[in-house]
């Protein structure tokens, strides 16, 4: 069983369209199929869930449909923080926070705090994240430790570069199984140096869609895998 499964969220407004709804339909549609999978992704034994929620590149759609999103995610934060707090799931939200709202931002320091403690099951939500910039970031705060002394170049090594990656607040921060629904077969700007030896499955199932059964062909499908990370078996 993976300790450590990642999901592009692909597909929400294709299935609004399929179904003649409006976008933000289809992108509550995905909201709520997020909190199913999420609890049975944790009933299964999974520790830690990674959800690609809204990336850099997200900004670029038009405004309402962004507005729209950035107030579905605050809605959510509050209806699901019993949840949270009564099943022990610790949250950590990754990516730049210099362009959320106020009021996100605030929601999302709030659950961080509360949930901090917990341990045997953590959520990650990517939330205006670039594995790009993730990497980069990484990269210039060791550079800046190198120029301030604190370490040589010498010391630096792909587990200190692990530490600063945004992922770092996971005791699993790299994905066994990264999943991306609709079809699409491309991480886009995800995970780039945490996916490295991940398994990456492409259901052709829009997210909405993408219910109990099909998040158990996933795992029958990882576990039929040989896991080599390029050595032999």
């Amino acid at each position: 069983m993976p300790k450590h499964v990642a999901i592009i969220l692909d597909g929400n407004r294709r299935w609004a369209n399929k179904r003649g709804l409006r976008v933000s339909e289809g992108h509550e549609a995905g909201a709520r199929r997020l909190l199913e999978h999420v609890m049975d992704c944790f009933a299964m034994g999974i520790n830690t869930i990674s959800l690609f929620a809204f990336s850099t590149e997200n900004w670029g759609r038009p405004d309402g449909e962004v507005n729209f999103l950035m107030a579905m995610f605050e809605k959510n934060f509050k209806s699901e923080m019993a949840y949270y707090d009564r099943y022990k799931v610790k949250i950590s939200v990754i990516g730049r926070r210099t362009n959320m709202p106020e009021s996100l931002l605030g929601l999302i320091q709030e659950v961080e705090e509360a949930t901090k403690s917990y341990k045997e099951k953590h959520l990650i939500m990517a939330i205006d994240y670039s594995g790009r910039f993730d990497i980069l970031q990484a990269c210039k705060s060791l550079a800046e430790k190198t120029k301030n002394g604190l370490i040589q170049v010498e010391d630096i090594d792909e587990r200190m570069i692990d530490k600063e990656l945004m992922t770092s607040c996971s005791e699993y921060p790299n994905p066994d199984l990264l999943i991306r629904t609709s079809g699409e077969q491309r991480i886009s700007n995800f995970f780039l140096w945490q996916s490295a030896y991940t398994e990456l499955y492409f259901p052709n199932v829009l997210w909405p869609d993408f219910g109990e059964a099909e998040y158990l062909k996933a795992l029958t499908w990882y576990q039929q895998r040989q896991r080599r990370f390029g050595r032999r078996v």
